[in-house]
């Protein structure tokens, strides 16, 4: 690559002046400062790449190499990737192919080990491999390898689970960080946790314990994904600790990514009035330290890898992308550098997955509820990860009961994937609102088994069957027709370009509106009932799961 020149955003000095970058076989030999010659055109201001601090890949329903594709376009040189979803689907061999398929792009990528697949396990749900501490010793003194993942069993760590504090020394003696997950814990609690050697939480959704975890020495990775969003209650955290603050999107879904990713977050500070150079700590510098990367801060001797952006500004533009010495992306260009990924990479048919669920009929869903009866109903709410618990004794005809909405209730059912035999187990949900349908889907959180939600069992059957014929995907069904999108890499993603995969996500979306759903994210939230360490209540496929009290409820 030719040398670059323009306006030098340097994060280390914190400081811009004008000057060139000399470049010489993908590293930056010399930083000159010079006068730059006057031009029609306006010099560019040259800074470091974007990174996002906790992302599960997965969750975009893109393969490694076609994010990184849609990542460089807004910026983002770099992700610190949890590959935890596949993990709780195929174990190791997950966790290889998304290091593979990484390798494919020209892009900085630092995968962790899943420290929790299951996320629970045992008589409460049913993952498609585990990863054990023997599993974890053995990717932590790998090279490829760069982190322990969230440890989303912090009871575990509180208690000193031998397990788990295994997971953690294997880390730790490999000199790898280890990343947190604990929602809501605070004082001596959130001491301990830290003392363990647990150094991020991306979970902090209060400024209060944003400050917590920070006074324990632990980093606070500030989140605004698709369906949790963080930013507005951390965002202080920006100027009170500019050193302990990165930023993330945890889960970042197709039709989000493609219009954004961290330059959105970096735009919203600036705009918020947040320091230019404590806003690029966060979204630049403390990604790399932390996690000792060496992806490029625009010093002599660094690789060659940053960003162009017409201002700075809250309305910056990012004109073009730069990794290790290659243009990976120029906003006057359609396409990426043909170097930036091996277009040539061809996944084969046969991809790798676990499905052995066979076909159900409505007997498999029956729920029998009569007059008497105590009911428990998950109350989702849109936006939101949590549930409320509602417990009903009906009277008469439970779906016309005058003293509870019964027409809001749809049946909700959990199926195993993994083993064969296994039964659907099915309960009652409100706040989707389907008046006429069905939609289901193979993400549902962590486990990732079959979930659907409906308001017939004609309709569950239709959406749960065809799931299971792709083998993964999204489905749903109407008095007309049948919407879907095959995701046959373990049932979570596609091997299709990025805003192929955004356009298909926004028309069924737009479908299950017509079916009477009017949430902004029914996938997401769906795929979120699942899922038993958020209270308050949640169903698996062994359980409807009081997740407060941590028990059965059937």
């Amino acid at each position: 690559m030719e040398n670059v020149k323009g306006h030098i955003v340097d994060v280390v000095r914190r400081e811009i002046y004008d000057g060139e970058l000399v470049i010489r076989d993908e590293k930056i030999v010399e930083v000159k400062r010079q006068k730059l010659p006057e031009r029609e055109k306006p010099w560019p201001y040259i800074m470091p790449g974007f990174i996002d601090g906790h992302v599960h890949i997965e969750s975009s329903m893109m393969v490694p190499h076609k994010f990184a594709r849609i990542a460089v376009c807004h910026g983002t040189i770099g992700v610190i990737a949890d590959p935890h979803e596949i993990g709780n689907v195929l174990g190791l061999e997950g966790v290889d192919y998304m290091i593979r398929s990484g390798r494919e792009a020209r892009f900085n990528f630092c995968f962790g080990a899943p420290s929790c697949v299951p996320a629970v396990g045992g008589e409460i749900e049913t993952c498609g491999r585990a990863i054990d501490v023997k599993d974890t010793e053995a990717l932590m003194a790998r090279d490829d390898i760069g982190f322990l993942g969230e440890m989303m069993n912090y009871p575990g760590v509180l208690a000193g689970d031998k397990d788990v504090m295994a997971k953690i020394k294997a880390a730790l003696d490999n000199g790898k960080p280890v990343d947190g997950h604990a929602p809501g814990l605070a004082g001596q609690e959130r001491y301990q946790y830290a003392a363990a050697g647990v150094t991020t939480d991306h979970e902090c959704s209060t400024l209060e314990e944003g400050r917590s975890c920070i006074n324990a020495g632990m980093k606070v990775i500030i989140r605004e994904g698709s369906a949790a969003k963080d930013y507005k209650l951390l965002s202080p955290l920006i100027a009170e600790s500019p050193n302990m603050v990165l930023f993330c999107t945890d889960d970042c879904h197709p039709d989000d990514f493609v219009r954004g990713h961290i330059n959105l977050i970096v735009k919203r500070a600036l705009a918020d009035g947040y320091d230019l150079w404590d806003v690029l700590q966060a979204a630049c510098v403390n990604a790399q330290k932390h996690y000792n990367q060496n992806w490029g801060l625009l010093q002599a001797g660094d690789p060659a890898t940053f960003i162009t952006v017409d201002n700075v500004t809250p309305r910056f533009r990012v004109e073009s992308t730069v990794i290790r010495g290659l243009e990976v992306y120029n906003y006057n260009s359609s396409l990426p550098s043909k170097q930036a990924v091996r277009d040539e990479y061809i996944l084969s048919d046969d991809f790798p997955n676990k499905f052995v669920a066979v076909p159900i009929t409505a007997a498999d869903i029956a729920l029998d509820i009569k007059s008497g009866d105590t009911v428990h109903v998950i109350h989702a709410s849109d936006g939101s990860l949590l549930t409320e618990h509602e417990v009903v004794k009906v009277s008469g005809n439970p779906l016309f009961d005058s003293q509870y909405p019964w027409p809001e209730v749809q049946k909700i059912v959990v199926y195993n994937r993994y083993e064969p035999g296994a039964k659907p187990v099915v309960g009652l949900v409100r706040g989707f609102s389907i008046k006429e349908g069905a939609m289901a889907g193979s993400v549902a959180h962590d486990c990732h088994n079959i979930v659907a939600i409906g308001s017939n069992d004609e309709y569950l059957v239709r959406a749960i069957n065809r799931i299971i014929e792709m083998r993964g995907g999204q489905v749903v069904v109407t008095p007309q027709e049948i919407m879907d999108i095959p995701l046959p890499i373990a049932g979570l993603m596609a091997p299709m370009g990025g805003h192929e995969i955004a356009f298909r996500t926004l028309c069924i979306q737009e479908k299950v509106k017509e079916i009477g759903c009017q949430m902004k994210s029914p996938f997401i939230t769906m795929a979120f009932m699942c899922l038993p360490v958020i209270p308050d209540i949640k169903i698996t496929d062994r359980h409807l799961m009081d997740t407060k009290a941590f028990k059965a409820i059937y």
